[in-house]
């Protein structure tokens, strides 16, 4: 059995929700101790337990520890059941990062998976949808993954409620990614979401966005989807692509933060991995890491800068993997390279 130090670098809940999932990917037992111990609130939280939960389900596994607060998990994976799944997080946890957990642990199932999630689809800490939907799942796409995404109702903080549904397709194989060249990047999207607020924050988010693209020569198209939802909540999500990339920025709403401020803070952080040569942005690596070491290897992107996130998601794929990271730094940006 596999031994995993949840407090590991970052020592988070990714370390828990990769773990189990290349755990079934890999058909190899894993006992994870010290989960999120650094945290204020150690142990599991409900995202966790309902991905854990979710993914124990499809592949019938054995488990010990599994319960909120749990600190220590024992988790025996078995072959993956396709079908239709509902869960229920409970709270505003988000619905992303569950998706993100099952999506890595079934790609490989023999027929296809329908999750249906409700709980929090644009929360802190997290992937909101839009980038989950106009970001990530394209990305990992171009390396052979097929899914269909499907947003219901959006859920914020801190009733939740949101709901949505991914189908994940099986693959046979996965190709590897190549985007050792930087790109040039000419035109930005962008989906701004309102619940229950006024809708003149939403315009003045959209104008100060489009603002900064103009000076830096972004073409924009961003659309505003006023929704309903159980609370109140909005924010942002911009992206770039081009050739075989996309790079995305997200930033939520809050009440001491003006609308404007928000949307210049979207497209600046999109012009940094833009203007640093990078072909995956930051966030996108940790998501997109498992599938690049699981492809064939050879793969090569750009990043602007390595996490302590990615650090320890190369340390942890390596505990199961017979992988390693080149990691050479460029100009402005870090090549990495999957040997």
């Amino acid at each position: 059995m596999l031994l995993i130090d949840g407090a590991y670098g970052e020592g988070g809940g990714q370390i828990v929700r990769t773990a189990v999932a290349l755990s079934v990917l890999t058909k190899q037992p894993i006992k994870i101790t010290n989960i999120r111990a650094n945290r204020p609130i150690p142990g599991l939280r409900p995202q966790h337990y309902t991905a854990l939960s979710c993914i124990q389900r499809i592949c019938e596994a054995e488990v010990e520890g599994l319960s909120v607060h749990s600190t220590s998990l024992t988790f025996t994976p078995h072959d993956i059941k396709p079908g239709t799944y509902s869960f229920d997080i409970g709270t505003a946890g988000s619905m992303t990062l569950v998706f993100q957990a099952i999506l890595l642990s079934a790609f490989h199932s023999t027929k296809p998976l329908t999750l249906k999630l409700r709980g929090g689809t644009d929360v802190r800490w997290a992937p909101s949808w839009d980038y989950f939907a106009s970001v990530f799942l394209p990305l990992i796409s171009r390396i052979g993954i097929k899914t269909e995404p499907q947003l219901i109702k959006r859920g914020y903080y801190p009733t939740g409620g949101g709901e949505a549904v991914l189908t994940i397709h099986p693959v046979d194989k996965l190709i590897s990614l190549h985007t050792e060249e930087s790109q040039n990047f000419t035109d930005m999207y962008g989906i701004i979401h309102c619940a229950n607020l006024p809708d003149h924050i939403s315009m003045r988010m959209k104008h100060a966005a489009i603002r900064i693209a103009m000076k830096h020569n972004l073409r924009s198209t961003i659309q505003i989807n006023s929704v309903s939802s159980s609370s109140s909540g909005t924010g942002i999500t911009v992206w770039s692509a081009s050739g075989p990339t996309i790079l995305g920025s997200t930033v939520l709403g809050e009440k001491t933060i003006s609308a404007e401020v928000v949307g210049e803070t979207a497209v600046n952080q999109l012009l940094q991995e833009i203007n640093s040569g990078a072909t995956i942005d930051e966030y996108a690596i940790d998501q997109i890491l498992p599938y690049l070491v699981l492809a064939p290897k050879g793969s090569v992107c750009l990043i602007r800068e390595i996490s302590n996130h990615t650090k320890t998601n190369m340390w942890l794929i390596k505990q199961f993997l017979d992988i390693d990271f080149e990691v050479t730094p460029q100009q402005t940006a870090m090549r990495i390279v999957i040997k």
